[in-house]
């Protein structure tokens, strides 16, 4: 039997829409009525505190909370009084309650979301934190910490096409409804497709919704922007592990997220941009730039890809065996646990990373770049200006020869620091270090030379001007001294240490 979804009513979705905002159900009245301690622990998976101070609460977005958050049965008076537009009986047609005698009890997730200049409501299938139990093979994810991930990290600039591959409930797209013209989201499961049809009504998007697998739905069509949290989890194909639709592609390893890389570029126009989150296998004696390159080999994307986390074998299977609800220590855990220590031992895979690939097609006939880091510390919640930046940068480097990087003025900007460290009783430093103090949190080595550039960086002298003088005055070869400061500008310049006036 398959599980429900949310209808969609024009009329009824409005009356919804009215009564969530006129309670106040947003991510700062949520707020407002948890307090700090019960929002964080909620955060954590631990609803009880959450629990407690909602239902001393009588006001309309605390029961909105006690029924679509945290599934407890409220009596039909008080979601009367919560929704009086929509009333109980819309939301039995809508589909998202049932009544049980007194009591209304929900059948699916409804909760406030936001970004900086906009904020929603994302309907989803109910938390196993709601349930008490493991979430269906079909279960469709609300708001995760990968989706919002993938939204802090995607480039928001105007756009006339864009494409949410995989949208489950629709959150990307919720976010591409600030900058893209048209939006197209496409998703395997049907019932996925069900939500976000209900959530783009909800929020009043109009979305070009399409089934099918991975890019097939938009065979032949090309977009300015492909945004993708696709279902990149490795998992074994031995049948002791749920398929999760949310989470798994049904191909083995990373296979998903390598197809994905060696495909995503015939559907880009030029100029374009494809954004998405993966996993890679690392096997015994090889790296993960080995893996990750050789799924660029003959794509015709440039490639920007940054390795934010990586995991050995038992800590991607204890991450994964605990998803859906299942707990250490149970039969179902053990099973989990030990079929991917299994599938990992077969391909004889030593670690496994996640990261952020950024894709871009090139406007012109040129050699596609490729760059591959490994960044692991804290970045800001929003990283898209960044990656934008680091982007246009990383295209006019690659489009742009030596003699044009030491021709252009260079300047500083005003997060980057410089560090010297010097031994006790040393006259001259051992080590000095430029810091960029926002973004990727870039550390760069200094050399003697490219510590005496960059202290004249100031977006008027350009490079090759400041080559003769330094080269003078440390007495060293102009030629070796000119090329050592063009590595320098082009490693520092890719990640915004380093930005043209003009920029």
């Amino acid at each position: 039997m398959s599980a429900p979804v949310p209808h969609v009513d024009e009329d009824l979705v409005a009356r919804l829409r009215t009564d969530l905002a006129a309670a106040e159900f947003t991510v700062t009245g949520v707020l407002d009525v948890l307090g700090p301690l019960a929002s964080s622990a909620l955060g954590r998976e631990q609803p009880l505190p959450a629990r407690r101070v909602a239902s001393a609460s009588s006001s309309p977005a605390a029961t909105l909370i006690r029924l679509f958050t945290l599934g407890d049965p409220v009596d039909a008076s008080e979601v009367e009084r919560a929704l009086p537009r929509l009333r109980v009986h819309g939301a039995v047609a809508l589909g998202l309650v049932t009544e049980e005698g007194d009591g209304v009890v929900a059948r699916f997730d409804i909760r406030p979301y936001a970004s900086d200049e906009s904020h929603w409501w994302v309907a989803s299938d109910l938390a196993e934190v709601a349930t008490g139990s493991p979430v269906r093979e079909d279960h469709v994810l609300g708001i995760g910490g990968a989706s919002t991930t993938l939204a802090q990290w995607t480039i928001r600039r105007p756009v006339s096409s864009a494409l949410d591959l995989g949208t489950g409930c629709g959150v990307q797209a919720l976010h591409l409804g600030s900058h893209a013209d048209h939006i197209v989201v496409t998703d395997l499961s049907e019932r996925a497709l069900a939500f976000a049809r209900f959530n783009a009504a909800l929020n009043g998007c109009t979305w070009d919704v399409r089934s099918g697998s991975m890019l097939e739905p938009v065979a032949g069509q090309r977009f300015d922007l492909v945004v993708s949290n696709p279902p990149f989890v490795i998992t074994p194909r031995s049948g002791e592990v749920p398929l999760f639709e949310y989470r798994d592609g049904g191909a083995a390893g990373d296979a998903v997220v390598a197809g994905l890389v060696r495909s995503v570029g015939e559907h880009l126009e030029p100029g374009g941009v494809a954004q998405f989150l993966g996993n890679w296998e690392v096997p015994r004696g090889s790296t993960w730039t080995e893996r990750v390159g050789s799924w660029l080999d003959g794509a015709g994307v440039d490639a920007w890809v940054v390795q934010r986390e990586v995991q050995d074998p038992a800590e991607y299977a204890e991450t994964w065996s605990r998803d859906g609800g299942h707990h250490a220590g149970t039969a179902d855990f053990d099973a989990m646990y030990a079929a991917w220590l299994d599938d990992f031992a077969s391909r004889d895979i030593e670690s496994i990373g996640f990261g952020v690939i950024t894709l871009h097609r090139p406007t012109g006939d040129r050699e596609p770049f490729v760059d591959l880091m490994d960044e692991r510390g804290p970045v800001p919640p929003a990283m898209g200006d960044t990656v934008r930046v680091g982007l246009e940068a990383r295209v006019w480097l690659a489009e742009h020869s030596d003699d044009d990087v030491l021709d252009q003025a260079w300047k500083a900007t005003p997060d980057v620091t410089e560090e010297r460290h010097t031994l006790p009783g040393a006259s001259d430093p051992s080590v000095i270090v430029a810091r960029q103090g926002s973004g990727l949190g870039r550390v760069i080595q200094l050399t003697t030379v490219t510590a005496a550039y960059l202290s004249v960086a100031d977006g008027e002298l350009t490079p090759r001007q400041a080559v003769g003088a330094i080269a003078g005055i440390l007495e060293l070869d102009a030629d070796e001294t000119e090329r050592e400061v063009v590595a320098f500008v082009r490693d520092a310049a890719k990640d915004g240490l380093l930005v043209r006036p003009t920029d």
